[in-house]
């Protein structure tokens, strides 16, 4: 039988504590800082509609960059991706609630004006678009901003995100 001191035993769970610890050091960083896009160079952004919900969990955007937004259809259902403040919102979403109970299909036309339209991009199943935006500068005005999907019953089970406002666009 092997007797080990006081002292062996510590230094036992030293060493594997610091082998623990330096696992830890492994661990992955944290997403770096995003690099605003600028009018020559805009930045991609990738934006994923499913069935009921969009990925990423938050938009990170900076007032006043220009991006490239793609916004992919991963769903069987056609989507859209409404941006702006609650005014917009209100408005879409009152816009699609006429169309609901409609026969299926396509979408049908709707609009609202041109005030409160914000950016609307409707996606098909399958489908990528594209669009080149730059984000109004300063602080953006009317409270927080959000993406959502007002197809009728598409907000109701939660298709809308957040969007985060980070650094400042550098001058282009």
């Amino acid at each position: 039988m092997i007797t080990l001191s006081r002292r062996a035993c510590v230094a036992a769970l030293a060493v594997g504590a610091l082998a623990l610890a330096g696992c830890d050091a492994a661990a992955p960083a944290g997403t770096p800082p995003i690099s605003p896009g600028t009018s020559a160079a805009p930045r991609e952004v990738n934006l994923i509609a499913r069935d009921y919900s969009f990925q990423p969990d938050v938009l990170d955007l900076a007032p006043g960059e220009t991006v490239l937004l793609h916004v992919i259809n991963g769903g069987l259902e056609v989507h859209e991706a409404v941006i702006g403040d609650a005014t917009v919102q209100d408005a879409w979403e009152a816009a699609e609630g006429m169309t609901e109970g409609a026969p299926p299909g396509p979408t049908p036309v709707v609009s609202v004006p041109p005030g409160v339209a914000g950016v609307r991009i409707v996606v098909h199943s399958g489908e990528r678009v594209d669009l080149v935006w730059t984000i109004p500068g300063g602080t953006p005005a009317g409270g927080p901003w959000t993406v959502a999907c007002h197809i009728p019953g598409h907000l109701a089970r939660g298709m809308q995100i957040p969007i985060r406002w980070v650094g400042r666009a550098p001058a282009s």
